[in-house]
Parts: structure tokens; sequence; C-alpha cells
């Protein structure tokens, strides 16, 4: 189980850093290709970090077990989601914010916008983004990597 693991870590991963990378640069109102570019590599440095440390299935599916959920059911999924949400998007976009907010003061900004409103306008777009996108992937990727590795048959 830890393979599925890692392997979940890695999709997720990749999925959230590409989503968040662009929704990030996309609402600071200054995209450039660049600047989404360099998000999308430390967000899934980042992630990718998270997902190998912090064991979020077993998290999930502790949750679940205390909160009387069966995991594959809704509940269970809004559960996970919420959980897998909580555990990866406060890190990313507080990184993500940070390196934009530096890049405006290096960049030689005459004023920078306060750090906190743009970390909470990010913050909110980005669980709201993040939550939607774990709900719908986690149990596709989920299946997908169970199935090749035997661990369920197809059908």
């Amino acid at each position: 189980m830890k393979k599925v693991g890692r392997k979940m870590a890695i999709r997720m991963g990749l999925l959230m850093s590409f989503a968040l990378a662009l929704t990030g640069t996309l609402s600071s109102g200054h995209f450039t290709i660049v600047s989404f570019l360099i998000s999308f590599v430390i967000s899934t440095v980042l992630s990718i970090i998270i997902g190998f440390i912090i064991p979020v299935g077993k998290i999930s599916q502790d949750a679940c077990r205390k909160s009387g959920f069966e995991p594959a059911s809704i509940k269970g999924r809004l559960l996970q989601s919420l959980i897998s949400d909580l555990i990866y998007t406060p890190l990313m976009t507080l990184f993500m914010v940070s390196f934009a907010y530096l890049m405006i003061i290096k960049n030689g900004a005459k004023t920078a916008p306060p750090f906190i409103p743009m970390f909470l306008k990010s913050f909110v777009i980005c669980m709201i983004v993040g939550y939607i996108l774990i709900f719908i992937f986690m149990p596709m990727f989920l299946m997908q990597i169970m199935k090749k590795e035997g661990i369920i048959n197809e059908r």
C-alpha cells in the first residue's frame, strides 16, 4: 500500500500543483507563462514532499472510521477531500503567495500589496478549487493505481 500512496502523492501533487499554480497566477491579475511555470515547479516539489511525508490516505481512512463513514460513500469522500485539502492547500498557497510577494518586492515595485489580504484571497480561492479537484480526481486516480497494481480486478 505504500507504493499506492506514493503514486497517489505524485499524481495528486501534479494535479494540485498545476491547478493551484494556474489559479494563483490567474487570480493575481499578472499572469505570465514564466510565473506560472515557476509556481508550478515549486508547488510540485512541495506537494510531492508533503505527500511522501504525511500519510494522507491513512489519516483520511482513520477519520472516516472514527466518523462512522464508509470511505467510498459521499460523506466519506467529502471528509477525505476536506482532510486532503486542509493538508496540502494551506502550505502550497503560503509558499506560492510568499514567492509571488518576494518577486514583487525584488522586481522593485514601489508599493507591494499587503501580504495578509493577498494571501487570504488566494487561500480562499485555492481551498475551493483544491477541494473540488480532490473530490473529483482522488477516487479516479486511486482506482487507476489499484487496478494497475493488481489490488482490484477490472470490472
